[in-house]
C-alpha cells in the first residue's frame, strides 16, 4: 500500500464491544483492501467513544494513536457516507461513525481529499471503514 501513505481505521462502537471483536472486524477489513495492520496510521472514531475499553485496548496493542470527533466535525463527510444510519444519528448526531470519522482523520492528518478504501464492514456490536488519502 505504498501509494496510500494515509490509511485510516474508523470504528463505531457499542460502550461494551470487546477488543477481539474489534481487532477481527479490522482484520476483515484490511483483508478486503489488500492492506496489513503495518499499513495503519491510526484510528479514529467518535468523541464520546474516545474512552471504550474496547477501543482503548485496540490502540494499545496496535500501538496506534486513537482520535475522537464532534458530530459536527464528522458532519461535512455525510456526503460520502455509503449508508445512512437513522439510529447512528438518533445516537450521536451523524449518520456514519466508522466511515466519517476515517475520513475526518484522513484529511486532518493528510490535507487531501480523503476517499473510502473500504466501506463500513458490520459485526453485532461494532462497525469499521477503512479511509486513506495521499499527502498534499
Amino acid at each position: 500500500m505504498g501509494d496510500l501513505p494515509w490509511l485510516v481505521a474508523g470504528f463505531g462502537c457499542r460502550q461494551g464491544c470487546p477488543p477481539g471483536q474489534l481487532h477481527a472486524l479490522l482484520m476483515r477489513a484490511l483483508e478486503l483492501a489488500g492492506a496489513t495492520l503495518a499499513d495503519l496510521t491510526c484510528l479514529a472514531t467518535f468523541e464520546r467513544r474516545i474512552d471504550a475499553p474496547g477501543l482503548v485496548a485496540l490502540a494499545a496493542e496496535l500501538a496506534l494513536p486513537l482520535t475522537g470527533f464532534a458530530a459536527s466535525e464528522l458532519a461535512p463527510f455525510e456526503p460520502c457516507l455509503s449508508h445512512r444510519s437513522e439510529p447512528s444519528w438518533r445516537h450521536t448526531g451523524c449518520y456514519g461513525v466508522a466511515e466519517s470519522s476515517a475520513l475526518a482523520r484522513c484529511q486532518a492528518l493528510s490535507g487531501a481529499t480523503p476517499r473510502l478504501l473500504v466501506a463500513r464492514q458490520c459485526s453485532a456490536e461494532a462497525t469499521v471503514a477503512l479511509a486513506c488519502a495521499a499527502p498534499t
